[in-house]
């Protein structure tokens, strides 16, 4: 009836006034990533923060972003997987969580954006801005070395960059004892989530 199909526009016109996010919790499953300082393993910790990533969104921000995570639980989904479902949800943006690793007492903050160039070069200069954001907001909240915005043929932003700005955030070293011990207490999760999120809000200007 008429009403119905009144209340279906509407929902489709607020639903296409929000942004959509894909936050990608890297590895999972069999692949555990880095393993860290008191056998942390990244792909528990990716998951952790992109799990209240989402939360928070909906509790704090009355899901005024749309949020999707490319896993929920501890599974392996291909990297191809991965970008096929930001595109299929015509994503605004990407968003790929990981931890570093080093034979080194090295520590702090990377963002990644895809080196590519050519006809994906706007993308690339939105990607930058977004990265720049998180990174500062991280950095800046919640103490961490800043590091750079670097330049990375990853898989997950070579295929993302095509439609959308697309950046991998490296959440510290699971390597250095202090920031492997970071995300052993929940309150730190919440942190990070929270510093992401502010930082895609304030990219995003709402």
């Amino acid at each position: 009836n008429v009403s119905f199909a009144i209340l279906m526009l509407q929902i489709c016109v607020i639903f296409g006034q929000q942004k959509v996010i894909v936050v990608d919790p890297g590895h999972g499953g069999k692949d555990t990533g880095a393993i860290g300082e008191n056998g942390i393993k990244e792909k528990d910790v990716v998951l952790n923060v992109a799990s209240e990533i989402l939360r928070l969104n909906r509790t704090l921000f009355d899901n005024k972003i749309d949020i999707y995570l490319t896993r929920y639980s501890d599974s392996l989904i291909s990297l191809k997987d991965r970008s096929r479902l930001s595109k299929t949800l015509k994503a605004d943006l990407f968003v790929s969580l990981h931890c570093n690793a080093s034979t080194t007492s090295s520590k702090g903050m990377d963002v990644y954006v895809d080196n590519a160039i050519d006809d994906k070069e706007v993308h690339i200069r939105e990607s930058i801005a977004l990265g720049l954001s998180v990174l500062e907001e991280i950095t800046l909240k919640l103490g961490f070395k800043k590091r750079d915005v670097r330049f990375a043929n990853f898989q997950v932003l070579r295929e993302n960059i095509k439609y959308c700005p697309s950046i991998l955030i490296e959440m510290g070293f699971v390597t250095n004892t202090d920031e492997a011990d970071y995300y052993l207490r929940s309150k730190n999760i919440r942190a990070m989530a929270l510093a992401i999120l502010m930082g895609l809000y304030y990219y995003l200007n709402i």
